[in-house]
């Protein structure tokens, strides 16, 4: 079976099975690996993509669910890193063990473009999902404050 979809902004047409997580099809038939895979469960937060704009977890979203949809991963975020988001991590120097990060930038990137100016709390609600065992949740707040004010 065939499924047409847009990944970072390039039409698409894979032959997969239609319930294969999203995550799989885009790491290993597409060979994008920047899309982390962690928990598997959707808990963790390190497979976050956009769908439609909308931060999913990847690895619990079938391929079905993406069909004619567009979906950016962090390689399509931005070409070289310029990203507000991204610079903001590198700025404030956020990553330790780097694992999450992807994830974590997809979830603020989207955050950002629905709340662009989110307060404390709306950060922590939005990002709630996303863990970080480095526990670098203060970096990341701080991030998300500069990339806001950079945007």
């Amino acid at each position: 079976m065939t499924t047409a979809l847009t990944l970072n902004g390039k039409p698409l047409t894979l032959k997969a099975d239609p319930e294969t997580p999203l995550l799989w099809v885009i790491r290993d038939e597409v060979g994008l690996t920047g899309t982390k895979f962690s928990c598997g469960a959707g808990l963790c937060g390190a497979c976050t993509v956009h769908l439609d704009g909308k931060a999913v977890r990847s690895c619990i979203t079938p391929l079905s669910a993406a069909a004619g949809k567009s979906i950016t991963t962090i390689e399509g975020l931005s070409r070289h890193g310029e990203h507000p988001v991204q610079k903001a991590w590198v700025a404030l120097d956020v990553a330790q063990c780097g694992y999450c990060q992807s994830g974590q930038i997809m979830s603020a990137s989207a955050l950002l473009t629905h709340n662009p100016r989110p307060t404390d709390a709306d950060i922590d609600a939005a990002m709630s999902g996303n863990l970080c065992r480095c526990g670098t949740y203060n970096r990341i707040r701080a991030a998300i404050h500069e990339a806001a004010q950079n945007a």
